[in-house]
């Protein structure tokens, strides 16, 4: 991370602290809910299959810029489907860092080229070992596997959304993450369960039994994007929602937090470790803080 971008985000987060704001800095624009996959655990894909237009997300992108946001996500449906005429999503990186934000990220299910080195992060769903993985998603795992080989940068984040099927498959992806030359590292997220998912949700007993695995995996030097302060919290779903530093945008529309908020009861099983670690940073809590810093610092 480069220091201009670190001191950036430590103002925003030491004023979000003293004066209490309830300012954004992560937002994440929803391009398409077109995908070429049918996960198990997903319920947002192809509802639609509308990919949204450049000017808007544009417009979208400038929106979010002006409210304060500093790290964008794309994400989908599957992001590298989006394109425009002649505009793909290397166009949209290129625009969003030109806009001024100090990192974008995307998200993608893997399957097709990576080929986008303008971004800080690709965050790459990988769901286990090839047997589990496949199980979720498909047949993928050897085409995602051959992607990351001949990708153009080690820009790459193992994104693994645990849940009943891979939940003893975490070391498996850890270790991948360490052995490969593109990817950086893993984050991970308990899955969240949206109707029709709920059999996939996991056991407070077997959450604590996850993250003893994460923890151990650290201990072992895996490159792992959470923070272990964060995890009682995860666990227990002890920390505070929805997480006003965090906004999504699809089709005009701002939610807080997620696109989640809108469903009754849904944050009080919220499986995104992500805003568990934003909710916390931003109401003080020191050990995040630490934690944090140090992650960031090393990943980003």
């Amino acid at each position: 991370m480069k220091i201009s971008t670190f001191m950036n985000l430590a103002t925003f987060g030491i004023k979000t602290l003293i004066f209490k704001q309830k300012k954004p800095i992560l937002g994440t624009i929803i391009l398409t809910d077109k995908c070429n996959l049918s996960c198990k655990h997903c319920s947002v894909n192809n509802l639609n299959a509308i990919i949204h237009p450049y000017l808007q997300i544009k417009d979208e992108m400038h929106k979010l810029y002006n409210m304060g946001v500093k790290i964008l996500f794309f994400c989908g449906g599957e992001t590298f489907l989006w394109q425009d005429n002649n505009k793909t999503l290397r166009d949209l990186v290129v625009e969003a860092k030109k806009i001024g934000f100090l990192i974008v990220n995307v998200v993608t299910n893997g399957t097709f080229k990576l080929d986008l080195p303008e971004a800080d992060l690709i965050l790459l769903s990988l769901d286990g070992d090839r047997e589990k993985h496949n199980l979720i998603r498909g047949n993928t795992y050897d085409i995602i596997m051959e992607n990351i080989e001949q990708a153009t940068s080690n820009n790459i984040c193992f994104y693994m959304a645990i849940n009943k099927i891979n939940m003893d498959k975490i070391e498996n992806v850890c270790r991948q993450a360490k052995e490969l030359k593109n990817v950086r590292a893993v984050s991970f997220n308990f899955h969240t369960p949206y109707e029709g998912t709920q059999a996939l949700k996991l056991t407070k007993q077997e959450k604590n039994n996850c993250c003893n695995t994460i923890v151990k995996m650290m201990q072992e030097g895996m490159p792992i994007f959470n923070l272990k302060s964060a995890f009682p919290y995860i666990i227990n779903n002890t920390f505070d929602t929805p997480c006003h530093q965090c906004l999504v945008i699809e089709n005009g529309k701002i939610s807080t937090c997620g696109r989640c908020i809108d469903v009754k009861g849904l944050c009080d099983e919220c499986g995104y470790f992500f805003v568990a670690e934003y909710t916390l940073l931003f109401r003080g809590n020191l050990k995040v803080m630490c934690d944090m810093l140090k992650t960031y610092l090393k990943y980003v």
